[in-house]
């Protein structure tokens, strides 16, 4: 049996990597500030980030450079992102009322392995991925960002391995996810916030495929797997904080 190299096996962690999961955790709490204080509704401009810049870390971490052969989908990460796509469902309903979908992380879910059968498309991880895309379709009502926020992952997958032109891929998808016919209709109008949030999301694609090309020279703080807590855990604090402002 072979061993992986030492240069390999000792790979450090990458600045960029982590730096754009701490931007896309900023970018989805700035946002879910809205929740609590409704006034602050432009900032659901920089949260046009967050969606773009989580699905292009599930693609970066499908494409890196392994020190061992990977199974064809990342059981642990898939088994992480089902746990707490079940435990955040309560508190998400808890802080967004009347919510129009689930919370994000079942659309990751299949995300993650459409991305997974696009990294390696045969055998079990391309049957999975055919099956997660039939369910993308058939729960579209029922996923936040629908069945082009299921394929963004992927598309971030060929981004990655073809880098020049396909980084359109991600930008249609990024604007299918977030469409809503009222903005676009606003943006004829002349409208600036319906502009800027058009803006932000055929960027958030763009800035991220570009941040991670950078080979940053700074120390970032690593994300580890206490964001899964993060994720539930914001909505229950943001909800309390609302709770105690509206006394």
């Amino acid at each position: 049996m072979s061993t992986p190299s030492p240069a390999l096996a000792s790979r450090p962690r990458d600045a960029a990597l982590d730096l754009l999961k701490w931007l896309a955790l900023l970018s989805m709490s700035i946002d879910h500030l809205r929740h609590v204080w409704p006034p602050l509704y432009a900032l659901y401009i920089p949260g046009r980030l967050a969606f773009p810049l989580f699905c292009l870390a599930i693609a970066a971490n499908l494409v890196r450079p392994a020190a061992r052969p990977r199974l064809p989908v990342p059981l642990r990460y898939l088994g992480l992102l089902l746990l707490f796509s079940l435990l955040s469902e309560w508190p998400y309903r808890l802080l967004v009322q009347a919510p129009q979908s689930l919370n994000v992380l079942p659309t990751l879910v299949l995300g993650l392995l459409i991305a997974s059968g696009v990294q390696q498309p045969s055998g079990q991880a391309r049957w999975l991925a055919i099956g997660a895309l039939l369910l993308a379709v058939v729960a579209h009502p029922w996923l936040m960002f629908g069945v082009a926020g299921a394929l963004l992952p992927a598309a971030f997958v060929y981004a990655l391995k073809r880098p020049h032109p396909a980084w359109v891929w991600p930008l249609l998808l990024s604007l299918l996810a977030n469409y809503w016919p009222p903005f676009y209709v606003d943006a004829a109008r002349g409208e600036p916030f319906a502009w800027a949030v058009i803006l932000s999301c055929a960027l958030a694609p763009l800035f991220g495929l570009w941040l991670l090309r950078q080979s940053l020279q700074i120390r970032v703080p690593p994300v580890r797997r206490w964001a899964y807590l993060f994720y539930p855990g914001h909505f229950l604090l943001l909800a309390a904080v609302r709770e105690y402002w509206l006394r």
